[in-house]
């Protein structure tokens, strides 16, 4: 499966997933502490770009609706060219609290292209179980080079934030999560041997090994024995990011502001090296992933 957006239009999409607090449309947008994200599938039946709409035959939405047939506007208008009648999506709807603000569409991602003869300039792998993962190479907050194949024989979760992220519940609440699960893990000693964190940082122009140390720090304890003998604040070299972006499923866009427009992933590395599950969003539990966690290090030896 790959996102068959190009790639200015796929970052500009994620606006409630990733972090920018600008906004260039008129459409009412939902603030990230008040949408409920719900996970649909459908294909387009008509566009309607002078609205920035698409009209989907979805399948019924979980907690939300039955199947039925009708229009959404998208977060970002400026992507409805990318999209064609008969293309089957996936995308997140994004339901406010608030009555009078818009239901949109957003982390839109094309399974069934109608049009075959697309090509968008950059694809994205969605990680599944049973894809091997590269030995990615990265310098953590001791400016000491890692790579991922050196966790070989360990369950290894990896997750993508930047420092900088101003959204509380994107980049500091995944932060959080893992600072949770490190935690868990810290109170079984066997478990904390066979497992090992990452937080990957896609800023390597401000996320430096000072300033990773730092937010880890923020976030693991100051106090804390040992605080990154299990877990890792690490950036790659922009060649090596670009690379794992597209491999880990990350959009990621600098924009004008400073911020960065990014998607949230997180990914649970067996001990052989190969995906166990891919969490996107900010949706998932501590709870869910240590469960899985655990029952990936009681496959290592």
């Amino acid at each position: 499966m790959i996102r068959s957006l190009s790639a200015s239009a796929l970052f500009a999409v994620l606006l409630v997933t990733g972090c920018h607090s600008g906004e260039t449309t008129a459409i009412q947008p939902a603030t990230d502490a008040n949408v409920r994200i719900y996970k649909l599938r459908g294909k387009v039946v008509a566009i309607d770009a002078t609205k920035g709409e698409v009209i989907l035959d979805h399948e019924a939405i979980p907690g939300f609706m039955e199947a039925m047939t009708m229009p959404y506007r998208l977060k970002n208008a400026n992507i409805v060219s990318e999209l064609h009648p008969g293309d089957v999506l996936t995308a997140d709807v994004l339901v406010p609290q608030d009555a009078n603000a818009d239901v949109l569409l957003d982390h839109i991602v094309v399974v069934g292209q109608a049009r075959l003869d697309y090509r968008p300039k950059v694809t994205y792998h969605v990680p599944a179980p049973g894809d091997a993962v590269p030995d990615f190479k990265l310098r953590n907050q001791d400016a000491r080079a890692i790579h991922l194949g050196q966790f070989r024989g360990k369950a290894l979760l990896i997750t993508f934030i930047y420092t900088r992220c101003p959204l509380p519940n994107f980049c500091p609440r995944v932060t959080r999560n893992f600072a949770a699960i490190e935690s868990r893990l810290a109170a079984d000693p066997k478990l904390l041997k066979k497992t090992q964190l990452i937080c990957v940082s896609f800023d390597p122009e401000h996320d430096t090994p000072e300033r990773l140390r730092a937010y880890g720090l923020e976030y693991i304890g100051a106090d804390m024995k040992d605080a990154f003998a299990h877990i890792d604040f690490a950036v790659p070299q922009k060649p090596v990011l670009g690379e794992m972006a597209k491999f880990f499923d990350v959009g990621i866009t600098n924009e004008a502001d400073g911020t960065i427009t990014h998607t949230l992933s997180t990914t649970l590395i067996g001990p052989d090296g190969k995906v166990i599950e891919f969490y996107p969003g900010n949706d998932w539990t501590v709870e869910q992933v240590l469960g899985d966690v655990k029952q990936a290090a009681a496959k290592a030896g």
